[in-house]
């Protein structure tokens, strides 16, 4: 399954690829929105996983609204360990509270992918 990944910091975004492609997944990493948005108009992931706080002008909520604009039935795994922003996750979506394990991750996607098919 190819996965879009959406983590500005480096080391959490690194242990969460390695256990997805540790599962066999194709594994597509963005470190902020403007760069994540450019993956989800070429429709390359199956499901997306994004932090909500990310730098620059567009959070997670932006990034999930947008790519479910190119797939509406894109499954959706939010990571916030703290928002500014008032959730307002799209349906078909999970949120994972930070801190949390890779393998949590990994559960997620099987419990969202479960659903999709």
């Amino acid at each position: 399954m190819r996965i879009l990944v959406v983590e500005d910091d480096p080391l959490i975004r690194e242990f969460v690829v390695d256990a997805l492609r540790e599962e066999g997944h194709q594994v597509i990493h963005a470190a902020d929105g403007e760069e994540a948005l450019a993956w989800c108009k070429r429709k390359v992931a199956e499901v997306l996983v994004t932090d909500v706080k990310l730098p620059g002008k567009i959070d997670g909520w932006q990034i999930a609204e947008q790519c479910r604009e190119h797939d509406p039935r894109l499954p959706v795994i939010y990571a916030t360990g703290f928002s500014p922003v008032t959730p307002r996750p799209v349906a078909g979506s999970l949120v994972l509270q930070k801190p949390y394990h890779p393998d949590q991750v990994v559960a997620a996607i099987r419990e969202m992918t479960g659903r999709k098919r």
